[in-house]
């Protein structure tokens, strides 16, 4: 395990949340380098007086070490934002997480990942709509992720899991720490095929706190989050409004109007997501195809002048900036589903992006 006591450190000084760590590491080009700065070049970084002091007065080393030992004894990874593994759409939110905790591994197959939630007090039919989604999403090439939550996130990743597809758990607390409970098997298969992780250190217990920032990195790492059954007042809604806040797509599976836990889905309904009723309704806004292929892993680079005819024209096409699909399609006089496949194929290469609105743009 490499070390990452000073990463482990500095997220320890008060006051230091995920966008101050970020711009410490940023000017200072290291944790250790932050802990040890001068309090003027502190200030230069223009951070509050109390974080300046608190870094000046740091003595939480016996902290980081315990939680490094205990990293190594649960066999926890360690992924930084400033490491090429680090999942692209989660650095691109305003607050990723300066470290992530991780069991599992990260794919290049994740970048074609939805997030599906919903309330932990799942009904029969919720949890049928899910499983169903979830594994004909999952059998596509699509990376599940969710909040290992009891009820509609445990029907999502085990969804995923038993059509053999990829999952992602993200936890609200330390990854030594089985919550729920009865899921702990379901946390191992996922780290046989997936991942399971979190910005919480090992030692961590779950509090009612963590749920809105573990809920920011659910929509962080997806192209899009879908809301099954959840209350007018709920997590799942705040995951949602975390996906908006990205520039991510929403969707909502309705109910009954007579179920309390339809009063998420049909709010967001009203307010512009998307009704989803099978997973070719997700696929033609994050994808715009019904019939998605399985996705391996693919290359680390690409060659414009190495691709295919037609993935050279698209690519020449997007070099004066971005465009919208059907632009591109005429532009390159190629149909919506071969072009379809064409940008799913260049993006997992990493030679484009996909903006929101369906405009595209080089990587």
């Amino acid at each position: 395990m490499k070390d990452c006591l000073p990463w482990l450190a500095l997220r320890l000084v008060p006051g230091v949340g995920a966008v101050t760590y970020r711009k410490l590491v940023e000017r200072f080009g290291s944790p250790q380098a932050a802990l040890e700065a001068k309090p003027e070049a502190l200030r230069a970084t223009d951070l509050r007086e109390s974080v300046v002091e608190a870094i000046g007065r740091f003595d939480g080393w016996e902290e980081a070490r315990r939680q490094q030992a205990m990293l190594a004894r649960h066999d926890i990874g360690t992924l930084t934002l400033w490491e090429d593994l680090y999942p692209e759409r989660l650095a691109a939110i305003f607050d990723p997480p300066p470290l992530l905790f991780i069991k599992g591994a990260i794919s290049p197959a994740d970048r074609l990942a939805v997030g599906i939630v919903g309330t932990r007090a799942a009904s029969y039919y919720g949890r049928s709509v899910t499983e169903r989604l979830a594994g004909d999403l999952a059998a596509r090439g699509v990376t599940i992720v969710s909040g290992l939550a009891r009820g509609i996130d445990t029907a999502a990743h085990r969804a995923a899991l038993d059509a053999g597809g990829r999952t992602i758990g993200v936890a609200a607390c330390g990854l030594d720490v089985d919550y729920p409970p009865e899921n702990k098997g379901l946390a191992e298969r996922i780290m046989q095929s997936g991942a399971v992780l979190g910005e919480l250190p090992p030692g961590t217990q779950p509090d009612r706190g963590h749920f809105p920032a573990r809920n920011r990195i659910i929509s962080g790492l997806s192209l899009g989050v879908v809301v099954v059954e959840a209350a007018a007042r709920s997590g799942a809604l705040i995951t949602a409004r975390c996906a908006l806040e990205q520039g991510r797509e929403v969707f909502a599976v309705p109910g009954s109007v007579q179920a309390p836990n339809s009063a998420g889905p049909h709010q967001l309904i009203r307010q512009g997501a998307k009704l989803v009723e099978r997973a070719e309704d997700v696929l033609e806004e994050v994808y715009p195809w019904a019939a998605c292929p399985r996705v391996d892993e693919g290359p680390a680079g690409f060659n414009q002048d190495a691709g295919s005819i037609d993935e050279q024209k698209v690519c020449r096409s997007l070099e004066s900036g971005p465009l919208h699909i059907d632009d591109l399609a005429r532009r390159c006089n190629l149909d919506q589903s071969a072009l379809a496949l064409i940008l799913l194929e260049l993006e997992l290469k990493g030679a484009i992006r996909q903006l929101p609105g369906k405009l595209f743009v080089r990587g």
